[in-house]
């Protein structure tokens, strides 16, 4: 009598990971697209009626670098991860050299305005403690809105908004040795579409960005 088995689909997660070794891992593992129809796949390898590998001969001359030949250096591959919490609210992003934040307006500020609520001060509080673990030099805000109105109301909103969420980073954060980088770009640089209501929330946005703490190698 023979047995067998099927085995459960990876866990899917929330966090969208995005690199350039997606497509490393692809090839690494032989992914294939499959429909519905197909059923559960699994890696080449670990099916039921697979064997077991092949031993590879660690002296075969196939697998030995030519004369004269060198490795390449080693590299980081750029890995950007992009956490969104459920609402749309409010995005982070992490990346070999940068953390970002991305506050939407609404969450913020009040319709046309660039006055925070208490709320909007002790979100921003939160992301002051992460500035702090990070230890950063420098710190970049950015203000954002969308394409409707005049695009000179927009320049001069966001940087209003901008400031104000600087004022409170700044405070939290009394830092004299922090540098601040704050802009007001208007409707420029949007990150959805602006003809839909849902990606003109997307841009109306406050961006806070500083270099991420790199870690170290060398030990």
């Amino acid at each position: 009598m023979t047995h067998s088995h099927t085995r459960p689909l990876p866990p899917r997660y929330a966090v969208t990971l995005a690199a350039v070794g997606v497509l490393v891992a692809t090839n690494l593992y032989g992914a294939t697209a499959a429909s519905a129809a197909d059923g559960p796949s699994v890696p080449p390898g670990t099916e039921a009626t697979a064997s077991a590998p092949v031993e590879l001969d660690a002296n075969d001359p196939d697998l030995k670098l030519p004369d004269g030949a060198t490795l390449a250096e080693p590299k980081v591959l750029d890995i950007k991860q992009v956490v969104e919490d459920q609402s749309g609210d409010e995005r982070r992003e992490d990346t070999n050299s940068d953390v970002k934040f991305a506050l939407q307006a609404e969450v913020l500020f009040g319709k046309d305005s660039a006055k925070l609520s208490a709320q909007a001060k002790s979100r921003i509080s939160t992301i002051a403690e992460e500035i702090k673990a990070q230890n950063p030099t420098k710190i970049r805000v950015f203000g954002f809105t969308d394409n409707l109105g005049s695009s000179a109301h927009g320049d001069v909103l966001s940087r209003q908004r901008a400031n104000a969420v600087h004022g409170v980073l700044e405070q939290e954060l009394n830092d004299s040795d922090l540098t601040y980088e704050v802009r007001g770009y208007g409707e420029q640089y949007p990150i959805a579409d602006n003809s839909t209501e849902s990606g003109r929330k997307k841009n109306r946005r406050v961006e806070i960005s500083f270099p991420a703490q790199r870690a170290d190698y060398s030990r």
